[in-house]
């Protein structure tokens, strides 16, 4: 049985996760205490496996076991599309609509002066050097329907005008407000088919 203060370091620990609060912490680990065995063990295992073998893809910015990614390193993916997402998830949110056949930018996050986050913290001068290439022609600009979000996509656009590639945007169906991951698939499904020039 683990001391008071390693369980309590435990709690504070899935009490940082997002969705996740100090009771339902506490429940999660005397849940794991309960069934070391069922549940601890492989958690530790599955966890220390992550770790050592979950890698960035230097080309989108994906998470992936091997550099590139298996987006990246897919032949069948149209080399001159590329779609900007502000986050992982949202990468996951289109991927999971199997309508997109494109290429991938993940930037880390949005533009935000309240935070802090200035276009050095984003990972934009790797887009503008991949918009630059000849086989791109077209960038979708998949950034959440948020303030942020919007202010990202203006930016974005002014440092691709050099670019020779057409700027796109997600179409209407994204409420405003609304982030990518909490979409229903057909929502996001039609604004990707009907996105429109930005």
């Amino acid at each position: 049985m683990p001391n008071a203060s390693s369980i309590d370091t435990l709690i504070t620990q899935f009490a940082k996760l997002p969705g996740i609060g100090p009771r339902s912490a506490r429940r999660i680990v005397l849940q794991l205490i309960r069934k070391k065995a069922q549940l601890m063990q492989p958690l530790i295992t599955v966890l220390q496996d992550s770790l050592e073998h979950i890698v960035t893809c230097t080309d989108c910015g994906n998470i992936d076991t091997s550099d590139p990614c298996s987006i990246c390193a897919d032949e069948a993916r149209d080399n001159s599309i590329i779609c900007v997402v502000e986050d992982l998830a949202d990468l996951w949110a289109i991927e999971r609509s199997r309508l997109y056949k494109g290429r991938y930018h993940v930037l880390g996050g949005t533009l935000s002066a309240i935070d802090g986050r200035g276009p050095a913290a984003l990972n934009i001068d790797a887009l503008v050097t991949r918009a630059a290439q000849p086989e791109v022609v077209e960038i979708i600009l998949a950034t959440n329907a948020t303030v942020e979000g919007q202010t990202t996509a203006h930016y974005l656009t002014e440092r691709l005008a050099a670019c020779s590639v057409a700027t796109s945007r997600l179409a209407q169906g994204i409420p405003m407000g609304g982030e990518l991951d909490y979409l229903d698939d057909g929502t996001l499904g039609a604004a990707l088919k009907a996105r429109s020039a930005f």
